[in-house]
């Protein structure tokens, strides 16, 4: 049964609306939804002993829940006969001290000043549904009303589509009369409750009617979607209109990408118009607390080629604090692609200027002229120095780009997951380059490409991943007493990767055998010809699944090692564990592992898993098998590094882990000997906790 009128002047007539209750019978309509997604304002507003006025209220349940909640001295009033019977038919006994009333909204019957709060949800919408003269005039009617029957310090709380005209009219009205005006975005456009679609957000304005006193400054405040924030303090209705026209042009925008819900930002990608291929992915973030000034509407940041993937630019957490840091309203974070040629950050900006405009702000002033920023000024430079295919992964690329400042890094990328970086390290200039470069220091210039890619070295003691520096400081809690570099340690590694963390064992702790097992070929030849590694007598990989190669050395039930480390990451990318796969954290496989395992020995795991439920389900795993853990979360990251150990009475204390932690980086700091002063051993302990 289709309710809707032919025109949407037909929401303004009485008649209308008779005829629709008449016909959906008693069946509450939640139009712009219900008390669940209205609470968290109307609350705030409502005090349980306020006289409320609800205007238009037809046969919602809102009355009646917030009745339910305390707030019971409630005056309904409605055009509609039929809706006021069944409402009172509905009411009369549950709630006796609500009323309900046939009464035009444009003139009721009450007393001046009667009431703490007006609630009006949908009603001002309806009855404004265009700027005929006629209409605006109705509309004026009710907004006088209502400022009528309010106290002062009393609310109108009015939830509302806010459609260019309907805004126009609350805003300016109320802010010419000087009353507070306080707006709140209540959804996306959406009613979970209700089941009601709309392509705009709902808002609630909170309309405080105040004694108008000369010199007090009126207050314009949009409220800021995070709660605990502060509001953003408009100067005028103007620009407090304009940051409401910005929030539904955000929102249509995320409604026409059909973003997930809940993603606090919008994406989408500009392909190759010959290739087809993606060329710029545009990452559009708003910092509505951010202050309009006349050039801080909207900007464009372009991140350098090879950089995609660091923190700042590479996850949401990341490029909203870029966005609130550089200072602009909106900002658009472009990402470019490998595949793709880029001739020079003016070449972009020509290319890009009329796309970015479609996603400008409302209110941009005429002949904007849109800022492209960047890190470092220019677009960075990122070089395919092999491309593969692993029989495992699918497609892989080894290239070398332009980190912060003149630094170089090489990196494996599968690109099924080209956000990800499977492996890093970091290029020195070798030997005869650094010479070279004492003799004759040259400052950087923009888009120059340093040192040529054969002069570059792997520098083997950068760990990229900060969760390889954690499980490296690891070995601080082997006992025997205490690891020093030259000390004869056993480990074994599952998840060999580009080799940078079985490589620094080796390196690092002169008296390490260390065995890497490996299920992918591919990635042991990446590691050999393009990240430096190699095998020796001290060194040794296996080709094999780590889970039936650790399952055959428990068989020969021998405790061969000091240390065991899981590095190794799920290919099936729908589970909430991404690594290790799930497999390797089942009970009987853990068993296996304390089997192999030396009574003073570690077990070190990279856990990775944004399920909650899973994660403490793992977790009662392990401590079953292991009954001493310590734990650490990694900062601005999901992984967790635990640190299982076999034997419980080997428990150290956290101060003496950090000590433990301080002295073994003394011994592996070597003269002569390549150190990252970046890492810092006991700086790794300082939020590790025992589980």
């Amino acid at each position: 049964m289709n309710l809707l009128p032919k025109s949407s002047k037909e929401f303004s007539s009485s008649e209308y609306w008779e005829q629709f209750f008449r016909r959906r019978g008693e069946r509450a309509f939640e139009w712009y939804g219900g008390y669940l997604e209205l609470c968290g304002v109307l609350h705030k507003y409502i005090k349980p002993k306020d006289k409320v006025l609800v205007v238009g209220c037809g046969n919602s349940e809102l009355s009646e829940r917030l009745y339910d909640a305390g707030c019971q001295n409630l005056s309904n009033i409605d055009v509609s006969e039929v809706v006021i019977r069944q409402m009172n038919e509905r009411n009369a006994k549950k709630r006796p001290l609500m009323t309900y009333q046939l009464m035009d909204a444009t003139q009721t019957t009450f007393p001046d000043s009667h009431f703490q709060a007006v609630l009006d949800k949908g009603t001002l919408d309806a009855i404004l549904p265009d700027t005929e003269e006629k209409t605006l005039e109705t509309a004026t009617k009710l907004l006088i009303e209502i400022g009528r029957v309010l106290q002062f310090g009393g609310r109108y709380l009015c939830v509302s589509l806010a459609q260019g005209h309907v805004l126009d009219k609350l805003v300016n009205q109320f802010s010419q009369g000087g009353w507070m005006v306080r707006v709140h975005q209540v959804s996306e456009g959406s009613s979970n409750e209700s089941g009601s679609q709309f392509p705009l957000p709902v808002f609630v304005f909170v309309m405080t009617k105040v004694r108008q006193m000369p010199g007090f400054p009126q207050v314009l405040e949009m409220m800021a979607e995070k709660e605990g924030a502060k509001p953003l303090r408009c100067s005028s209705p103007d620009e407090l209109m304009a940051a409401v026209k910005e929030r539904q042009q955000y929102a249509l925008i995320r409604n026409r990408l059909n973003q997930n819900q809940s993603s606090q930002e919008v994406s989408l990608d500009l392909c190759d118009g010959d290739s087809g291929r993606t060329r710029y992915t545009f990452h559009v973030v708003d910092s509505p607390t951010v202050r309009l000034s006349h050039a801080n509407h909207f900007a464009v940041f372009i991140i350098p080629q090879g950089r995609e993937t660091e923190w700042l630019f590479g996850s949401e957490p990341g490029r909203t604090q870029l966005a609130g840091s550089v200072g602009f309203r909106r900002l658009i974070i472009v990402a470019l692609h490998r595949d793709q040629h880029y001739e020079s950050m003016e070449a972009i900006q020509s290319e890009l200027t009329a796309k970015v405009l479609e996603l400008a702000p409302s209110g941009l002033p005429d002949n904007h002229q849109i800022p492209f920023l960047s890190a470092g000024g220019d677009i960075g430079t990122r070089t395919v120095q092999y491309r593969g295919q692993s029989e495992l992964s699918g497609e892989y690329v080894v290239e070398d780009a332009r980190g912060d400042g003149t630094s170089y890094f090489r990196r494996l990328i599968f690109l099924s997951n080209q956000n990800v970086v499977q492996s890093e390290a970091r290029l020195l200039p070798s030997a005869t380059q650094r010479g070279q470069k004492k003799k004759k220091k040259k400052k950087p210039q923009p888009g120059d490409k340093g040192e040529s890619q054969s002069s570059l070295i792997i520098d083997k003691s950068y760990l990229c991943c900060e969760h390889h520096k954690v499980m490296i400081s690891g070995l601080a809690l082997l006992r025997n007493p205490g690891v020093l570099p030259d000390h004869h340690i056993s480990v074994l590694v599952v998840g060999l990767g580009g080799g940078s963390l079985s490589l620094f064992i080796h390196d690092y702790f002169l008296g390490s055998h260390v065995e890497a097992v490996e299920i992918d070929p591919s990635v042991l030849d990446v590691a050999t010809s393009w990240f430096g590694f190699t095998q020796d007598e001290r060194m040794k990989v296996h080709l094999a699944d780590g889970l039936v190669h650790i399952n055959n050395l428990a068989d020969k039930d021998k405790a061969a090692y000091d240390v065991v480390m899981f590095d190794v990451d799920s290919k099936d990318t729908s589970l909430g564990m991404s690594c290790p796969p799930p497999a390797f954290v089942e009970k009987i496989f853990l068993q296996n592992v304390h089997k192999l395992l030396k009574n003073n020995g570690v077990f070190i795991l990279n856990l990775v898993c944004r399920d909650a439920v899973l994660k403490r389900q793992v977790m009662s795993v392990i401590q079953e098998v292991f009954p001493l853990i310590y734990a650490l979360m990694i900062e601005d990251e999901v992984n967790e590094i635990l640190f299982c150990c076999p034997n419980p009475e080997l428990k150290i204390s956290l101060t003496e882990l950090m000590e433990s932690a301080k002295n073994l980086e003394k011994e592996l700091k070597r003269p002569g000997v390549l150190w990252d002063e970046t890492y810092i051993l006991s700086e790794m302990f300082k939020s590790i906790q025992i589980v």
